[in-house]
């Protein structure tokens, strides 16, 4: 048998459309966590941990004040004592002020308290007249002191491996001296778009042509998930052109290839992966829309093959594509995050596949937005969530769904 037909055995071989759970499966069983790295903390934010972090100093170090007030001893400080204030502390090095019940410190928020003495009164409780306080409130042990350590123990873990470091977490780390970390690998990407009927923005329209967007969606997805996008290309419908863009491709972690991946005889995707050695594992998933979706590695690069509609590209990357990147990011969890909302109007799936509808979050309402088609762009804008309808699944309105949700 030569070697076209070979390939022609193998397209046809497949025939089965699997559900995304299995789809989501075999991707995440045949992609790998990537080397981590040692990043500064500067340039760590939204990446994840790749080992445990555990506090090297207690927060606070030492015992400070909560107000700009007085420290003094509580016990002497009952409500109408007179109190002689014998010095300042501002925040600082600590100044190490004497002080003995009858007496008070002038002090600033963030200051060290002084040794012997267990309370601040605020700064609005009491009247000062030269060198003397009085007191207008009563006083407690403990009233407006941080004590140390109350925020954060020594050795207590403050990052968990495959946590996302967010702008707290970082300033948490950079709190205990820490100026790097060691987060997940960085995956490096390649998107490849396809078709005739394609045109870069600021060229002339053809009749029958569009400008490209597809690009443009996945660039900014791989960005939200960490990726790092190496290269951008549009191949027309042409087989060397489309064989030489992929070999460009899969130098990368990861290579996306918009459109070509139906049933078409200008859809030459399968074709060419095929002959460049590709072992695909996915094509066709039950999901609506992107139900031509392909996925297999050529070499260590995870290919996908998306939808050309970008509604389908949309979806499929969310449900298949982001999980994957998170997983070699070093991620443990690889789910959309999923929150709970009353659902506007009722909702009926009569077709063969899940369904995800786009549409809008706000208020703890779902409502669904514009034309629930794969070509409809402005709908897919103006939408912040998407609902998974099961097949045969009905809903009704102001009843409770869950909605996954991404950033925008």
């Amino acid at each position: 048998m030569n070697h076209d037909a070979t390939i022609r055995d193998r397209r046809y071989s497949w025939c089965n459309v699997i559900s995304e759970e299995e789809a989501r499966k075999k991707i995440l069983e045949t992609v790998r966590p990537l080397p981590s790295r040692r990043l500064a903390l500067s340039q760590a934010l939204g990446c994840f941990a790749a080992e445990d972090y555990f506090a090297r100093l207690p927060l606070p170090m030492f015992d400070n004040s909560a107000m700009d007030g007085y420290a003094v001893v509580a016990s002497s400080s009952t409500k109408g004592a007179r109190l002689r204030v014998t010095g300042e502390q501002p925040a600082g090095p600590d100044r190490r002020l004497p002080i003995s019940p009858g007496e008070a410190v002038r002090i600033f928020t963030g200051a060290p308290v002084p040794q012997a003495a267990d309370a601040i009164v605020m700064q609005e409780d009491v009247t000062r007249k030269g060198n003397e306080i009085l007191v207008n409130t009563e006083v407690n042990a403990g009233d407006f002191i941080r004590r140390r350590g109350c925020d954060l123990a020594e050795g207590q873990r403050i990052l968990a491996k495959s946590e996302r470091l967010g702008g707290a977490t970082i300033a948490l780390l950079a709190s205990q001296g820490i100026a790097d970390v060691m987060v997940g690998g960085e995956a490096k990407a390649a998107i490849v778009s396809t078709g005739d009927e394609l045109v870069k923005a600021g060229a002339k329209l053809e009749p029958g042509q569009i400008y490209e967007s597809n690009s443009v969606l996945l660039g900014a997805l791989l960005e939200r998930c960490g990726a790092v996008v190496n290269l951008v290309q549009h191949c027309p419908d042409e087989r060397q052109t489309l064989l030489e863009t992929i070999k460009r491709g899969i130098t990368n972690h990861i290579l996306i290839i918009s459109g070509g991946v139906s049933v078409g005889e200008h859809d030459l995707v399968k074709d060419a992966l095929y002959e460049l050695g590709a072992q695909i594992d996915i094509w066709r998933v039950a999901i609506k829309p992107g139900k031509p979706f392909l996925f297999g590695k050529v070499n260590e690069c995870a290919v996908f093959g998306l939808p050309g509609n970008p509604v389908s590209a949309f979806v499929t990357f969310l449900q298949f594509v982001r999980p994957a990147i998170l997983k070699m990011s070093g991620a443990a969890d690889f789910t959309l995050p999923q929150v709970p909302a009353k659902l506007a109007v009722e909702l009926t799936n009569d077709g063969d596949r899940a369904h995800y509808v786009r549409g809008k979050l706000e208020q703890g309402r779902f409502t669904p937005v514009g034309r629930q088609e794969s070509h409809a762009l402005f709908g897919l804008s103006q939408s912040n969530a998407l609902l998974r309808l099961a097949v045969g699944q009905s809903l009704k309105a102001d009843e409770i769904v869950d909605v996954q949700i991404w950033d925008r």
